[in-house]
C-alpha cells in the first residue's frame, strides 16, 4: 500500500491548471451509516459504560455524525459534541448514569495538534491522563472495528465516471478526516488509487490545511473545487477561498450525476459561478439542521 505524507502536499506538482479535492466517507463511498452506527457508536457505549442510556446516546450520536450540520467532523470533535449534547436529551439527566468527563477531550481538541491518533498517543505518553488513555483506546478500537466491518463497499453511482473525467482535466487529491489507513484500504479495494494523486487523512491536518498545502500559489482560486457531503467540506472551501460542490446526503447518486453531466463542465468552462454554487449550497444546507429533534418537541 502507498504511504502519503504532508510532503506530498507541500511539494505537490501540478499537471493541469485546475484542481479538485474530494472527500471520501459519505461522499465517494456509502460508508457513513455503517461506520457510525456499527463501529463508532457501539464502542462509545461500551467504553464509557453508557449501556443504560444506549438509545439516547445513539440518537444524539446519529444526529451529530449523520443528520446535522455537524456531519463529517473529525471524530474527536464529534465525540466532544455528542458528550456535550447528551445531557439535553430527555431523561438522561435523571437517569442516574455518570456521564463522561470531557475536560481532557476538550483540551486535546483545542490543543492545535493534528486531531489524529499519532498526536493523541504522544499526549497519552506525556500526561498519562486516564481520560486521554480511554479516548485513545476508543479511537484505536474504532479503527479495528471499521477494518473488520466495512469491507468491499462500492462507490456511489456516477463516482467512477466523474473521477475518470477529473483525471483527464484536473489534478485531484482525496481530502478527508478519516485515518489514512482506512482511506487507502477503501480506495485500493476498489482499484481507485490512481484516481487521485494523494490521499490526505486526519493525520495531515484539517481539510482546509490539506487544500492550502496542495494548491497554495499553484492555481487560480476559481480553478480549485472541493467536493464534499458535509458542512465541514463547505467550511474548508470557504476558508481557502475556492469553489464547492455538494454531495447531498440521501441524494448522493443524483448529486454525482449532476456533477458528471453538468457541474464539472461548468467548472472547466468558467461558468461555475457564485450564483450557480449558491443554489446548490442552499439545497444542501437545508438537508442538515442545527437543532436536534428532541429540542424541537418532536419526541
Amino acid at each position: 500500500m502507498p504511504v502519503f505524507s504532508k510532503e506530498d502536499l507541500i511539494h505537490f506538482q501540478p499537471k493541469h491548471d485546475s484542481f479538485v479535492g474530494v472527500d471520501s466517507d459519505g461522499c465517494v463511498f456509502p460508508t457513513m451509516e455503517i461506520k457510525q452506527k456499527q463501529c463508532f457508536h457501539s464502542l462509545i457505549i461500551s467504553m464509557w459504560g453508557l449501556e443504560r442510556i444506549e438509545q439516547p446516546l445513539r440518537d444524539v450520536a446519529e444526529f451529530v455524525n449523520l443528520y446535522s450540520k455537524y456531519r463529517g467532523q473529525n471524530r474527536f470533535l464529534s465525540l466532544l459534541r455528542v458528550f456535550e449534547m447528551l445531557p439535553s436529551y430527555p431523561g438522561v439527566a435523571g437517569s442516574g448514569v455518570s456521564l463522561p468527563d470531557t475536560t481532557a477531550l476538550r483540551r486535546f481538541c483545542e490543543s492545535g495538534l493534528p486531531l489524529g491518533n499519532p498526536a493523541l498517543e504522544q499526549q497519552v505518553a506525556e500526561t498519562r491522563d486516564p481520560e486521554l488513555t480511554r479516548l485513545l483506546q476508543w479511537s484505536l478500537a474504532v479503527n479495528i472495528r471499521v477494518a473488520e466491518t466495512v469491507q468491499s463497499l462500492k462507490p456511489f453511482r456516477w463516482v467512477r465516471e466523474s473521477l475518470d473525467e477529473i483525471r483527464k482535466h484536473s489534478d485531484a487529491i482525496c481530502v478527508s478526516q478519516t485515518p489514512a489507513e482506512a482511506l487507502i484500504r477503501e480506495w485500493a479495494e476498489n482499484s481507485m488509487l490512481d484516481d487521485v494523486a494523494v490521499i490526505a487523512g486526519q493525520e495531515m491536518g484539517t481539510k482546509a490545511e490539506h487544500l492550502r498545502m496542495a494548491t497554495g500559489g499553484r492555481y487560480v482560486p476559481d480553478r480549485i473545487l472541493m467536493i464534499g457531503d458535509a458542512p465541514g467540506d463547505l467550511k474548508a472551501a470557504r476558508e481557502v477561498g475556492v469553489r464547492f460542490f455538494p454531495i447531498d446526503p440521501g441524494h448522493e447518486e443524483a448529486s454525482w450525476e449532476l456533477f458528471y453531466r453538468e457541474a464539472y463542465a461548468r467548472f472547466l468552462g468558467g461558468t461555475y459561478d457564485k450564483e450557480y454554487e449558491a443554489r446548490l449550497v442552499a439545497r444542501f444546507s437545508a438537508l442538515l439542521p442545527e437543532t436536534p429533534r428532541w429540542a424541537q418537541g418532536w419526541r
